[in-house]
């Protein structure tokens, strides 16, 4: 009798275990859906109807496991946010200035916006996006955080000779800038505000260059010019190679 009731209880937990296989399946497959319909046609084109119909389901299933429309562009979003980080991860340079890394985070930024323009438009259309759940804020801050060290480095004396304990501390006071709000904030503040500043700059550059507007005026045909520009404007005039 005991062999039934544990064979029942096996039964029972491997039954569970198929469900949220099940569940975590049909979950992944509509955010895949969204990411793959997003970057094929934009972020405009992102209807819960549409996303079922490519994930093969019915138009209600997204409900299930997205309670609103917004909860799921949230979680393709996330995606988004996941594929530049890797982006920057593999392109970055730790042994570098920090000057040059910003430098090389503003090219994968603008390369990005460029290769993955629906999926960059999404991303930063926070009146479209509950940032606050399914981890996104998780997902987006740090890489702000993550400028808002090398930015806070960049302009600092002596910053880019701290030791790898240093550039620790160094990696928790800009994620600490980039929550730094008040007329009191310090440095940090400054480096949070610093590197608002040249994201603003960057996202510009970005969405003015890929309507030509930009080329228009300027008469060039490579942004790099651009980007040196904004730079300088922010870092300042980088110093001259020895």
């Amino acid at each position: 009798m005991q062999q039934y009731e544990e064979r029942d209880e096996h039964d029972n937990h491997e039954g569970h275990e198929d469900h949220e296989d099940h569940e975590d399946g049909l979950r992944g497959r509509l955010v895949r859906a969204g990411v793959e319909l997003v970057n094929a046609e934009g972020a405009q084109a992102l209807s819960l109807r549409e996303i079922a119909r490519r994930a093969g389901v019915s138009h209600g299933a997204p409900r299930r496991y997205f309670p609103t429309h917004l909860d799921l562009l949230s979680a393709i979003a996330r995606q988004g946010f996941a594929e530049l980080a890797e982006r920057l991860s593999e392109e970055d340079r730790e042994e570098a200035v920090a000057r040059e890394r910003i430098a090389i985070l503003a090219r994968v930024y603008l390369a990005y916006a460029g290769t993955r323009r629906g999926m960059y438009e999404l991303m930063f259309r926070h009146d479209l996006l509950e940032s606050g759940r399914l981890g996104l804020r998780e997902t987006s801050l740090p890489l702000f955080a993550h400028l808002t060290e090398l930015v806070d480095r960049a302009t600092n004396t002596g910053r880019d000779a701290a030791t790898n304990a240093g550039r620790d501390a160094a990696t928790n006071a800009g994620r600490d800038a980039a929550m730094a709000t008040g007329p009191n904030a310090g440095p940090a503040a400054d480096a949070a505000l610093r590197a608002g500043a040249l994201w603003a700059n960057l996202h510009g550059i970005a969405q003015l260059w890929h309507w030509g507007s930009l080329g228009l005026a300027t008469g060039g045909t490579d942004p790099a010019p651009l980007l040196a520009a904004a730079l300088d404007a922010h870092l300042g005039p980088a110093e001259p190679t020895p």
